[in-house]
C-alpha cells in the first residue's frame, strides 16, 4: 500500500470516487430524495450544457493552480497548509497593484496586457514572500509549519479584510470591496461566453503545471526538493542545504499559490472583496494534491473532478429542492474516501512506517 504505482493509485482514487458516490446516493435516499434524479442533476450541472463545462472549467482552473501550489510543498515533505493564505495575499496583491498602475499607464490593448503582466508578477511575488516566512521559521526557527502556515491563514484573511473593509475601500462602495479593476485589465473570452471564465485562464493553470513538472523532475532544484523531502540525511551528504531547500520550497508553493490568487481576482471577480467570504480554494486544494498523490500531472484530472463536484452542486443548489447542506455532505464524501488513502501514507513515511522519519 505504501509503495503503490501511479496505476493502482488512480485505481484506488476512482474506486473511492465511486463508493463515495454510491454512499451519497444512500444518504440522499434516506433523506426521502429521488438518488436518480440528484445524480442526472449532478452530471447536467457539471457537464450539461456550454455554461455547465464553462463553470465546470472556471473551478477546475483554480483548483489546479491551488493543487499544484500543495503539491509542490507536499512532494518535498514540506506541509503547506497556508495555501489558502497565500492566495488571498496574491490576489489581493494583484488587484491594488493593478488599480495602482492603471493611471501611469495607456488605456486600451497594449495597457490592459501590461497590467495583467504586472498585476500578476505582483501577485507571485507577494504569495512567494508569505509562503516564504513559514519557511524561514521551520528552517531557521524550528518551528511546526503546519501550526505557522494554519496561522497566517487567519493573519492574511484578518489583514486584508480590514483593508478592503477601511482604506481600500472603493469609492461609493456599500459592500467591502476594493474598486473595479478597469473592464480593459480582463481575460479574452474565448469559447466560452461566460463573464467569469475564459480558456486563457485554463491555458496558463495548464502552463504552470508544465513548468512546475520540469521543475520538479527536470532540474537539479526540483531533485534537491524531492532529496531533501524524502532522504533529507542523504541530500545533507550530497551537499544539499537542507535550510535553504525547505525556503525555497515553501516559496515556489507560494508564488503559485500567487498565480492562483491573481487568476481569481482577474477572471472571476474584477476587484477584491472581503476574503472571509471568499472560497476555501487552498484548503479544498489539499483534497486535490493528495487525490493527485501529490504529482503536478494528476493534479489536473484531480482539480477537473472537484471542479465538477462544485459546479454541479451550484447547478443542484439553485435547480433543485435537495438541501445546500445534503450536496455539501455527498461532495465532503468524496473528498473524505478520495483523500483518506494518500493521507495515511503521507503520516505513515512521516512516522518513519514508510520512509525516513523527519
Amino acid at each position: 500500500m505504501l509503495d503503490a504505482s501511479a496505476l493502482q493509485r488512480l485505481g484506488i482514487a476512482t474506486a473511492s470516487t465511486a463508493l463515495a458516490l454510491a454512499i451519497g446516493l444512500v444518504v440522499v435516499a434516506a433523506a426521502g430524495y429521488d438518488p436518480a434524479t440528484f445524480l442526472m442533476d449532478m452530471f447536467e450541472g457539471a457537464f450539461g450544457d456550454q455554461n455547465s463545462i464553462g463553470r465546470t472549467l472556471k473551478f477546475t482552473t483554480i483548483f489546479i493552480l491551488v493543487g499544484v501550489a500543495v503539491a509542490i510543498a507536499f512532494r518535498a515533505g514540506v506541509f503547506n497548509i497556508g495555501v489558502q493564505g497565500q492566495f488571498v495575499v496574491g490576489g489581493f496583491a494583484t488587484v491594488v497593484s493593478i488599480l495602482r498602475l492603471a493611471p501611469l499607464l495607456p488605456a486600451g490593448t497594449v495597457g490592459g496586457l501590461a497590467l495583467l503582466v504586472l498585476g500578476t508578477a505582483f501577485g507571485i511575488v507577494a504569495g512567494g514572500l508569505y509562503a516564504a516566512l513559514p519557511g524561514v521559521l521551520k528552517a531557521y526557527g524550528g518551528a511546526n509549519e503546519i501550526i505557522t502556515t494554519i496561522m497566517l491563514n487567519f493573519i492574511a484573511v484578518g489583514i486584508v479584510g480590514y483593508l478592503v473593509e477601511g482604506p481600500l475601500r472603493g469609492e461609493g462602495n456599500r459592500a467591502p470591496n476594493t474598486a473595479r479593476i478597469p473592464e480593459y485589465v480582463q481575460l479574452p473570452a474565448v469559447a466560452f461566453d461566460s463573464p467569469d471564465f475564459s480558456l486563457v485562464g485554463l491555458a496558463v493553470a495548464l502552463v504552470v503545471v508544465a513548468i512546475v513538472s520540469v521543475v520538479m523532475i527536470r532540474t537539479r532544484f526540483g531533485y534537491d526538493m524531492v532529496t531533501s523531502g524524502h532522504q533529507e540525511a542523504a541530500a545533507t551528504f550530497s551537499g544539499v542545504d537542507a535550510g535553504r531547500t525547505i525556503v525555497s520550497t515553501m516559496a515556489f508553493s507560494g508564488m503559485v499559490a500567487g498565480v492562483a490568487g491573481a487568476v481569481f481576482a482577474i477572471m472571476i471577480q474584477g476587484y477584491y472583496s472581503d476574503p472571509g467570504g471568499v472560497a476555501t480554494y487552498g484548503f479544498d486544494a489539499i483534497a486535490v494534491s493528495l487525490l493527485a498523490a501529490n504529482n503536478p500531472l494528476g493534479v489536473v484530472p484531480a482539480a477537473l473532478l472537484f471542479g465538477g463536484l462544485d459546479s454541479a452542486g451550484t447547478h443542484i443548489g439553485i435547480n433543485s429542492d435537495v438541501p445546500p447542506q445534503l450536496i455539501d455532505g455527498v461532495v465532503g464524501l468524496v473528498v473524505l474516501f478520495v483523500a483518506t488513502p494518500e493521507l495515511f501514507r503521507m503520516a505513515a513515511r512521516r512516522t518513519g512506517l514508510g520512509g525516513e522519519r523527519r
